[in-house]
């Protein structure tokens, strides 16, 4: 099998030779190029036509962001980026991923060799994902299409007498950044409940949560565990801790827990499926959207069998279909849908209307 290209940019000559020493350590990749700014990486991916590209964000000459930005809409391929674990990078790497970025790096702030090198296991992944990753453009419909959707969903959801009991429990890896707004931003601002599980670092889980609260209807906050869940909030798993859903007399609240990462990750979605399948039974609907792996089958067929309907993201729109497919290979899925009609058949399944769907 051919090893994967890649062509590494960043203005910094220590970074590019770490970051070449580590691909290159790898049995199926190789480092064809690196470029030391955006100018100069535009003339390697027309010569060498790397598989992946891994795109630092602060450069001369053509800053990251704008280089990206031109690449997804003139030659659109995978791109990793590297980011410093900042809240400035925070908010260009989310950013990134708005324009179509596969996956990001977090690239530490200090000791900047034994860190990258401590990453180098992930940062292979990364790019062995992205290279089988299908590439999203940006969208430039989402607004128009929220605007829409605040006009019909409200009527669908109060028509059918949805209870601000039910939850909504979402789980998603790669790519899920998007997707998870995608899928937001069309809910309305009465819905159920959200707690989310997205695999992201400690760091960039605060402006995740900030950014969402700007774009949706709904209120979205970085979950602080002890909060009581409420109707038109959503709670995000904070980097540093599994999300869990507890019950305190009659309501439902949040925990967070430092225990041991499952599959591989903290927070896990496998952990936040099991404690709603344990709390919400019946009343929850779960949704699992795109990302690598197979964190969240197994809780989200705990769900299942505890009363809940679930849904999966489809492969066609997924950025990596592995978490989704996993689900319904073991049989937790009763729906698979377009990220388009998410929302929609979401709070339709809320609203009693989902048992009717034909199951996978």
């Amino acid at each position: 099998m051919d090893k994967i290209s890649v062509l590494v940019v960043d203005d910094s000559a220590l970074i590019r030779k770490l970051l070449t020493d580590i691909i290159n350590s790898q049995p199926d990749m190789e480092v064809i190029g690196a470029a030391p700014d955006p100018v100069a990486a535009r003339e390697m991916i027309r010569t060498l036509n790397p598989d992946v590209l891994t795109l630092d964000i602060e450069m001369p000459k053509m800053d990251g962001l704008e280089f990206l930005e031109k690449l997804m809409r003139l030659r659109p391929m995978p791109v990793v980026m590297v980011s410093t674990l900042t809240e400035q990078g925070s908010e260009a790497t989310l950013r990134a991923l708005e324009l179509g970025a596969v996956d990001f790096v977090a690239k530490p702030k200090m000791d900047i060799r034994h860190g990258l090198e401590a990453y180098a296991d992930e940062i292979a992944n990364k790019i062995r994902v992205a290279r089988a990753a299908r590439i999203r453009r940006p969208d430039t419909v989402a607004s128009n299409r929220s605007r829409d959707a605040s006009e019909s969903l409200p009527a669908v959801f109060k028509r059918h007498g949805m209870s601000t009991e039910k939850l909504i429990i979402v789980g998603a890896s790669t790519g899920g950044t998007e997707a998870i707004k995608d899928f937001m931003i069309d809910l309305p601002p009465d819905c159920p409940g959200i707690l989310i599980a997205q695999h992201m670092p400690e760091t960039f889980t605060r402006t995740f949560a900030e950014r969402l609260d700007r774009l949706c209807k709904i209120q979205v906050a970085e979950a602080q565990g002890g909060e009581r869940v409420l109707p038109g909030h959503a709670y995000i798993a904070p980097g540093h801790s599994h999300l869990l859903l507890k019950k305190s007399g009659a309501n439902y609240v949040t925990e967070l827990s430092q225990a041991d990462p499952v599959n591989r990750h903290r927070p896990s979605v496998d952990v936040l499926f099991r404690s709603a399948a344990q709390y919400a039974g019946k009343n929850a609907v779960g949704v699992i959207l795109t990302g690598m792996g197979k964190d969240g089958a197994a809780g989200m067929l705990a769900m299942r069998q505890a009363g809940a309907y679930n849904l999966a993201q489809d492969e066609a729109s997924c950025v990596v279909f592995g978490m989704p497919r996993e689900a319904i290979a073991v049989g937790a899925v009763d729906e698979v849908v377009p990220l388009k009609d998410m929302a929609k058949r979401v709070l339709t399944a809320l609203s009693g209307m989902g048992k009717q769907a034909i199951r996978v």
